[in-house]
């Protein structure tokens, strides 16, 4: 990437202060987490998962499949 510009999804980190904080703007996130937002993301682990077999067959097949699957770089939680 360019000099100062970090590119993240289709925008343009170029602000200093964006550079200053990238975990505000989405570009990393630290190692040192609260408790609080270390249950969010292993909820959100545990929520992230398809749907098993046994319930397919419960719904007859009207439930196929889990439509609020995320991928890791495609859909962002929001923290």
């Amino acid at each position: 990437f360019g000099s100062s510009q970090r590119h993240f999804g289709s925008k343009f980190l170029t602000s200093p202060a964006c550079q200053r904080v990238g975990a505000i703007c989405g570009a990393r996130m630290g190692a040192v987490k609260s408790f609080r937002l270390k249950m969010l993301l292993a909820k959100k682990i545990k929520q992230n998962r398809p749907l098993p077999q046994w319930f397919r067959m419960k719904t007859g097949t009207k439930i196929r499949y889990n439509k609020f699957r995320r991928h890791w770089r495609r859909g962002k939680i929001g923290v």
